[in-house]
């Protein structure tokens, strides 16, 4: 990670009774978020398929510097999140209740809004180790400690819980900061860097990295979950 993006190839399968319409809608799709990063679309390959299917391979230039992996995290560094947790987790589980007019929760679990600009950004600052959360910051930043042999202490009260996200908690009889752990489609960032260096927002320290394996929310048991493609 740590790339400024650059541009992305579409590989597309689609059935034959798509409408132009609806292609329309897809090609402008790619082409605003692409237009957020100073990318574009540079090519790619269609064919049928029974059903619509989407590859989409992402290029990035590093600038001439090494990319941030998952692995360089070290006993002393400090975690930091840069971009919403839970609030799609929120949105999808307003959804399954029925209820399509969640608002903003509902529109973070439709349409993401990553922070694109913190992934350079951090690799700028010397993060150690990153990744964005798709699946969980739990599940997520387990691969971190995995790919650096370390474990990580997440502090609770740290973690950002919007009032929308304890509104929607109350309405469900959920808790929100199980939302913020497990839940992923936001794409927030999650990095770990040097305990001196200063951070500047939108960047939010919610832990440290320690000896030991696994990660682990001070106060809580069972900090297990998030989303396993293959359980």
């Amino acid at each position: 990670m740590g790339a400024e993006p650059t541009a992305i190839f579409v590989g597309l399968g689609l059935p034959a009774d798509v409408t132009t319409d609806w292609l329309d809608a897809l090609t402008d799709g790619f082409r605003d978020e692409c237009a957020l990063v100073g990318a574009s679309v540079a090519g790619g390959d269609i064919s049928r398929s029974d059903t619509v299917v989407l590859g989409v391979t992402a290029l990035g230039d590093l600038g001439g510097r090494q990319p941030v992996t998952r692995s360089g995290a070290r006993p002393g560094h400090v975690v930091a999140i840069a971009g919403r947790l839970g609030h799609a987790a929120a949105g999808l589980a307003l959804l399954q209740a029925g209820r399509a007019d969640g608002g903003d929760l509902v529109d973070a679990h439709r349409r993401p809004r990553p922070l694109y600009a913190c992934g350079p950004g951090a690799a700028r600052l010397g993060a150690t180790a990153m990744l964005d959360v798709s699946d969980g910051l739990l599940q997520d930043l387990g691969h971190i400690a995995e790919a650096s042999g370390t474990g990580i202490e997440l502090d609770p009260a740290a973690l950002p819980v919007a009032p929308a996200l304890a509104e929607a908690a109350r309405d469900l009889g959920a808790d929100p900061l199980e939302w913020v752990l497990t839940g992923g489609d936001d794409h927030a960032f999650a990095a770990a860097f040097p305990g001196d260096v200063r951070l500047p927002s939108p960047w939010l320290v919610v832990g440290r990295v320690i000896e030991g394996k696994g990660v682990h929310v001070t106060g809580r048991s069972g900090t297990a979950g998030g989303w396993d493609h293959f359980r």
